[in-house]
């Protein structure tokens, strides 16, 4: 009788062979050097983490109008590009696989933070309530301008120009998020999209930004390099929907069609800032979706080990235990402790290393 998969089988996603079926989440560290140029400590920290089957970088915008945060890392110049490469090579020198997230934040971005002080974009000028962190203290968010719907081409060809970007970074592949209330996710759910041209209005419009940004990817890296993280039901950044079942088990269908390396699908609700949804995003989808579905919600190693052993998931995303634990799929590979999670002050702290890479592998 053949053995049943866990954490440390191997698995094959797309094209790539990975030794294990642990995958380090992306995680917002703000990190990146002036002009959102990757730095040195950013090459130190995920080579740190290369153990891992995967690692899928933190969200990384792919044109100047993406941008949502203080010193967050870009895709769009040759400049950052050639930085992202001093990651890539030390991640392969170190055995690993990486991933880049895209990310375009869309409405969940502030003007000071944009070229020439210009609003944030977003499907409909609605604002998410709260602030925003920028370079002098929070801020409410702005009211967005909607783009027109001439202009999405142009914002469909700033990612394929990333996924073509990706290619000089050394990235094994891309990753676009739809989730969480960023740009894809904003055209996907009625809440913060109220259009009545081709990509609002029917769940078919509503869709149509998000298969043509990964048709663009698709085309630029091939199917199976490029991946798509989703947040089923999670209300984070004002994310809200009518009927969010319907709208991502409709989504779903259809990335079937595309023959992608994965689907990543869930959140941990212990860190959304919105309301957890009335189902399980995993299970909602996984009948449904054929391809290989990555699942984050929490997992420690027991729940990993379970949620693949019973076909939940075939691998399994952990973000704040690879913070402090660069070493995690040897301390979960030897039931080695767990180190303490770093402080949340050290998390998004854009100087020193305190918190991002000074954290020892364990010593028995």
């Amino acid at each position: 009788m053949p053995t049943q998969p866990g954490l440390f089988t191997p698995v094959k996603i797309g094209s790539l062979e990975l030794p294990n079926r642990i995958v380090m989440s992306p995680m917002t560290r703000i990190r990146a050097d002036e002009g959102c140029v990757p730095s040195e400590r950013m090459v130190r920290y995920y080579s740190q983490r290369a153990s891992a089957g995967l690692i899928i970088t933190e969200g990384t915008h792919p044109s100047p109008m993406g941008r949502g945060y203080t010193f967050p890392p870009g895709l769009h110049t040759d400049e950052q590009a050639t930085a992202w490469r001093k990651v890539t090579d030390a991640v392969h020198a170190a055995g690993g696989c990486i991933f880049v997230q895209l990310m375009h934040a869309g409405r969940v971005s502030h003007s000071s933070l944009l070229p020439n002080q210009a609003l944030p974009v977003a499907p409909s000028a609605i604002a998410i309530e709260g602030n925003i962190h920028t370079f002098d203290g929070k801020h409410p968010f702005e009211i967005p301008r909607a783009l027109t719907t001439e202009e999405i081409p142009t914002v469909i060809q700033e990612y394929r120009r990333a996924a073509e970007l990706s290619i000089k970074a050394g990235f094994d592949g891309v990753e676009l998020h739809a989730a969480t209330g960023y740009l894809p996710n904003q055209f996907q759910v009625t809440g913060s999209n109220r259009r009545t041209d081709a990509y609002g209005g029917s769940l078919e419009k509503r869709t149509r930004f998000t298969l043509e940004v990964m048709e663009a990817l698709c085309d630029v890296r091939g199917a199976d390099r490029v991946g798509i993280k989703i947040a089923p039901g999670f209300t984070v950044n004002d994310t809200f929907d009518d009927d969010p079942a319907e709208t991502y088990t409709y989504l779903a269908r259809c990335l079937n069609q595309l023959g992608l390396a994965y689907l990543h699908v869930g959140y941990d609700s212990g860190y959304s800032r919105g309301t957890p949804p009335p189902f399980n995003p995993v299970d909602l989808l996984r009948p449904i979706y054929a391809g290989t579905l990555l699942a984050v919600g929490g997992f420690d190693k027991a729940s990993g080990e379970a949620a693949i052993g019973a076909g939940r998931a075939d691998l399994v995303v952990y973000g704040r235990p690879f913070i402090s634990n660069p070493d995690l799929v040897d301390r979960f590979k030897n039931n080695w402790p767990l180190a303490p999670l770093a402080p949340t002050s050290d998390w998004y702290s854009h100087i020193g290393d305190k918190g991002y890479t000074d954290f020892p592998i364990y010593q028995s």
